[in-house]
């Protein structure tokens, strides 16, 4: 519950992306002690801040002076081949879900019996020491103590309201959960570690029901991102920092995120199969029922100078918050679902591995012209 707060609150101030990528807007907030957390953290603002500083150390500060902005690359933007790429991927989507409420029933309560393992409740004693430095502020756990508490009986939580703050099932379908489970006994060993252990369940399987469930549609023709909207993206990046020259980018720089970014994108340059490619900027979105999906790179690969393949790639990235992935995962596989929608040849990729992708679509093109 306290990770997803804090999330959301690096999320709205700018401090991480979508996908939980860290931002120079943090690294500029920890430098000048200018680390803007929840009103009901600040108690333990000194550890927070200690965590995050460790957590994003390897992230470099940018000089403004190398600041640029960067401008289209006309040749490969007015390339007809460009456009006939972006015409592919272009049109937008509805979605609707299969839901069944009654397979979610089952599935949570079996997985429940399962794996639901709930340890008495403890107050937990600790005595720590800080060191305050032009670094920062570090603690050093000097002495830490438990007390068990048995089978609590006062201040119970209305567990039904908790569940469905964080599932918004319906009052029945929780309960029907909860009594089919049979694991009841354990909310009283520990109310808040069997809540938040059952919406963690609950959520994952809602998620996995939702994905295979989900089918998307091609709202028309006239329901499309238009290429002209590269013309009005303001793009700016760093020299020798976040910024490498493109001769076959829709940009005449790419600006990367992270190392694996930088990574694709020269492999993309460098490769001869690959005719021109461009990474999707924000406003490219897919809606799921988790939020939008931004995919990473559209690419047009040109096999024995004549076969033309056309893809939208995802390819893996470091997340900074561990509970952000699996959700990331699903909006992955909605994206997948919705350019099988589009038809339009174009095929959706999840790829750790330039070498290992390019390998294996000109193996698989060999083969097919045999």
């Amino acid at each position: 519950k306290a990770s997803k707060i804090i999330v959301k609150n690096f999320l709205e101030n700018g401090y991480i992306d979508e996908k939980g990528k860290v931002q120079g807007k943090l690294k500029t907030a920890l430098k000048e002690n200018k680390l803007e957390i929840p009103k009901e953290f600040e108690p333990v603002e000194a550890e927070i801040t200690a965590l995050v500083r460790k957590v994003s150390s390897r992230l470099n500060i940018k000089n403004n002076d190398d600041k640029r902005i960067i401008k289209l690359n006309k040749r490969v933007y007015l390339d007809p081949e460009f456009k006939e790429l972006w015409d592919r991927i272009k049109y937008k989507t509805t979605y609707s879900v299969d839901f069944d409420s009654e397979k979610l029933i089952e599935e949570c309560y079996k997985e429940m019996q399962r794996s639901l393992f709930v340890s008495s409740a403890k107050l937990i004693y600790t005595k720590a020491g800080l060191d305050v430095s032009e670094g920062g502020v570090s603690t050093k756990e000097l002495e830490r103590y438990a007390v068990k508490l048995d089978d609590l009986r006062e201040n119970i939580p209305d567990i039904i309201a908790y569940l469905q703050n964080e599932t918004n099932l319906t009052r029945k379908t929780i309960v029907d959960i909860l009594l089919y489970s049979r694991t009841i006994h354990l909310f009283k060993k520990n109310p808040q570690r069997y809540m938040e252990q059952v919406a963690k369940i609950i959520t994952a399987k809602m998620r996995q029901m939702i994905v295979a469930g989900i089918k998307y549609t091609k709202i028309g023709d006239d329901e499309y991102y238009t290429q002209e909207l590269f013309e009005k993206e303001e793009l700016t990046g760093y020299l020798h920092k976040n910024m490498i020259e493109s001769k076959k980018s829709v940009f005449e720089y790419v600006v990367y995120d992270s190392a694996n970014e930088e990574s694709f994108a020269t492999s993309f340059e460098n490769n001869v199969h690959v005719k021109l490619y461009a990474k999707l900027p924000g406003w490219f979105k897919i809606s799921t029922p988790l939020g939008f999906y931004n995919p990473d790179w559209v690419v047009l690969i040109e096999v024995d100078g004549k076969d033309k393949l056309y893809f939208v790639l995802e390819t893996k990235a470091n997340i900074m918050f561990e509970n952000v992935r699996p959700i990331e995962s699903a909006k992955i596989k909605c994206g997948k679902k919705h350019f099988e929608a589009l038809g339009n040849e174009v095929i959706f990729d999840d790829i750790d591995s330039f070498e290992e992708f390019i390998e294996e679509q000109l193996t698989v093109n060999s083969l097919s012209n045999l």
